[in-house]
C-alpha cells in the first residue's frame, strides 16, 4: 500500500496547472482550504466536487491515480464518516438495527464531511504532484519574505518544509521495503491480536529511525560540501515569473468562492 502514496511526489508535465507559477498555487490551495469551509448544502458541495475534477482536468493527472492515493488515507476518511453517523442524532431515523440508530443529519453531515476531505486532499496532491519540490521552497520563500523585516528566518523555513515535503514519499518508500523484508522472514504485521501486532511493529520502527537519520546525515553532508550556508546571498538560477494563468487560476477561485456564498443556505 505504501507505494501507493502520491502526497509529496513530483509528476512533471505539460498541463496548465504544471505551468502556473508556485506562489499562485500555493495562495490557491492556501485559499482553497477557507473556501471548502463555506459550503454547507448539497448544491454548494456539488460546486465543490465539479471545481476540483476541473482542476483535476486541467492538470493532466488521472483520476484514477488519485484514487489510489487515498488508500493511505482512506482509514481515516472512514473513521470521520463512522463518527458523524454513530452520534450525530438529529432529524428523522432511517436506519436502526438494535441500539444502532442513524439519524437523517447524521448521514448527511457524514456524506459532507467525506466530500470536504476529498476535495482537501485531492488539491493538496495536486499541488505537490504538478510541483517541484525546489519551486515550493521558492516560492514558499518569496511569499513569507516580509516577515524577514521581523527576523524569521524564511530561507530556512521554507528548506525545512520541502525537505520535509520530499521526505514523505521516500520514507513511505522506505517502509514498505522494510515490512517487505520482515515478511519474508515470516513476521506478519496483519494477524494476531493488537498486543501481537504492537510488538511486531518495533522490528519495523528501528530500522525506519536508522534509515530516516541515515538519510538526513548524508543530505546535511552534501549541503555542506556544497558550500550551503543559508539564504544569505543566494541567488537563483530558475526565476518565478506571474503570468495570464496564475491570474486566471485565482480568477477562477474567486468567482466559485462568490457563488458558494450565494448558494448557501
Amino acid at each position: 500500500m505504501m507505494e501507493k502514496m502520491i502526497f509529496g511526489r513530483f509528476i512533471p508535465s505539460d498541463s496548465f496547472v504544471h505551468k502556473m507559477d508556485p506562489r499562485s498555487k500555493l495562495l490557491f490551495v492556501f485559499a482553497f482550504i477557507v473556501v471548502v469551509f463555506l459550503a454547507n448544502n448539497v448544491v454548494t458541495y456539488a460546486l465543490l466536487l465539479a471545481f476540483t475534477l476541473f482542476v483535476i482536468l486541467m492538470s493532466k493527472i488521472r483520476l484514477y491515480f488519485l484514487i489510489n492515493g487515498l488508500k493511505p488515507v482512506i482509514i481515516l476518511l472512514v473513521f470521520t464518516f463512522m463518527i458523524h453517523i454513530l452520534f450525530t442524532r438529529e432529524g428523522d431515523i432511517i436506519f436502526q438495527l438494535g441500539f444502532l440508530k442513524v439519524y437523517e443529519e447524521g448521514l448527511r453531515q457524514g456524506i459532507f464531511i467525506s466530500i470536504r476531505f476529498l476535495v482537501l486532499v485531492f488539491m493538496t496532491s495536486i499541488l505537490t504532484l504538478t510541483t517541484s519540490p525546489i519551486s515550493i521552497t521558492d516560492g514558499l520563500e518569496t511569499l513569507l519574505n516580509p516577515l524577514k523585516k521581523v527576523k524569521l528566518p524564511v530561507h530556512e523555513l521554507a528548506l525545512m518544509m520541502s525537505i520535509a515535503l520530499r521526505f514523505i514519499p521516500t520514507l513511505m518508500d522506505e517502509t514498505d521495503k522494510i515490512m517487505k523484508a520482515q515478511m519474508a522472514r515470516g513476521s506478519d504485521l496483519s494477524a494476531g491480536p493488537l498486543k501481537d501486532r504492537i510488538k511486531a511493529v518495533v522490528p519495523l520502527l528501528v530500522p525506519l529511525f536508522v534509515s530516516a537519520f541515515k538519510r538526513a546525515e548524508d543530505l546535511a553532508t552534501a549541503m555542506e560540501v556544497r558550500g550551503y550556508r543559508g539564504g544569505e546571498g543566494r541567488t537563483r538560477y530558475r526565476q518565478l515569473k506571474w503570468d495570464w494563468r496564475d491570474t486566471t487560476g485565482l480568477v477562477l477561485l474567486a468567482a466559485v468562492t462568490i457563488l458558494l456564498v450565494g448558494l448557501r443556505n
